[in-house]
């Protein structure tokens, strides 16, 4: 229960801060000044949006299915929320530490399509429909070249289990006795003689030990725009043409449940882009000869200054992920339905299969 209510307001603080830095990267990109009233520079507006979500009416329309209408809120933040029990903070702080978290992560978020379709046919609504049918068919299909993606890493990491991959990506991965990670990887640069586990850093994360997991990187970011909704493949939300998409007709708090669940898909998918490619909590940072950065900016593995240092890590790259997604929606227009399936189907997942193929040849070799 504390893990859970620990993670809870956790999410619900990274959500409001990003929901602000929203507003502000897009005042920027876009020559004005954002929110400036609520508090210093308008820290305070994404505040005060959810309380007023709070205190707004719930309204349910007469001719909708009440059932259907109400629960589809919850089971959509519930599915997305419960994939952050087996994301690791720190080398020792995970909130449900199992062995197959990659697998759960997939299958528990899936869900979040029944919330959709439920939302969409709950609402009696033709706009509500026509985006929850385009928001599932996106989903569905990009989850095809993501899942892929997340195939390969898996393939070279040889687990499922989101700890072990973390710790596969810091520098001396043999320096953990009784954790079961004493595993001399031979990858990336090493087969060039030269020893990564000393030098730690950027040197160990997954992009740099096998080089085609850096498409597949580039694959899942990609597909996790779809995931989540986000421009420019924001089609199911296109306000020019469906007013709003699958939660027209939702108020209130509901509403604000809603809202939540697609910025908390935000912050797992940079989350599970951050643990399986780019190093997860461990230092950027690499040793330079008698320099030893990766060391000092570890911390001690199991005390306090090592958790505090892993999930500052973990939180940085994190943001530097959201900010890109915030990036894109400001810098490309968006995709037409044609336009989004075809870079499904006919790009991204022929590419993410050639990455598989060669992380399956990549990991024999380098046995």
């Amino acid at each position: 229960m504390l893990a859970f209510l620990l993670t809870l307001m956790l999410l619900l603080g990274v959500v409001i801060v990003l929901a602000y830095a929203e507003r502000k990267v897009a005042a920027f990109m876009q020559d004005r000044l954002g929110p400036t009233e609520a508090g210093p520079y308008g820290s305070l507006q994404a505040v005060l949006d959810v309380l007023k979500l709070l205190q707004k009416e719930d309204i349910v329309p007469a001719l909708a299915d009440k059932g259907l209408f109400k629960l589809a809120p919850i089971l959509i933040f519930a599915a997305v929320f419960a994939g952050f029990a087996v994301i690791p903070i720190s080398p020792t702080l995970v909130p449900a530490g199992i062995g197959i978290g990659v697998f759960y992560l997939l299958a528990i978020i899936s869900l979040d399509v029944i919330g959709l379709l439920m939302a969409g046919w709950g609402s009696n609504n033709k706009y509500a429909m026509l985006g929850a049918m385009r928001s599932v068919a996106q989903i569905v299909s990009y989850e095809i070249p993501a899942g892929l993606a997340i195939l390969s890493a898996v393939m070279v990491s040889q687990s499922l289990d989101f700890q072990e991959i973390s710790y596969q990506q810091g520098v001396l991965m043999n320096a953990f006795p009784g954790m079961g990670y004493e595993t001399n990887w031979l990858f990336g640069i090493q087969a060039l003689g030269i020893d990564t586990t000393n030098i730690g850093g950027i040197t160990t994360w997954n992009i740099f030990r096998a080089p085609m997991l850096l498409v597949a990187f580039v694959i899942y970011f990609i597909a996790s725009l779809a995931e989540s909704n986000r421009a420019p493949f924001d089609i199911p939300e296109a306000e020019s043409e469906l007013v709003a998409g699958f939660h027209v007709e939702y108020s209130g708090f509901r509403f604000a449940v809603l809202f939540l669940a697609e910025y908390s898909m935000m912050v797992l998918v940079s989350l599970v882009a951050v643990i399986l490619f780019l190093g997860s909590w461990n230092t950027p940072l690499p040793n330079i000869g008698s320099v030893a950065l990766a060391n000092w900016t570890t911390g001690t593995i199991g005390e306090i200054s090592g958790n505090l240092w892993a999930a500052f890590w973990l939180i940085s790259k994190t943001f530097v992920l959201l900010f890109v997604q915030l990036w894109a929606r400001w810098t490309y227009p968006r995709l037409r339905v044609d336009q989004l399936m075809y870079l499904c189907w006919k790009v991204l997942t022929p590419v993410a299969l050639v990455v598989v193929l060669l992380a399956g040849v990549w990991r024999l070799l380098m046995i």
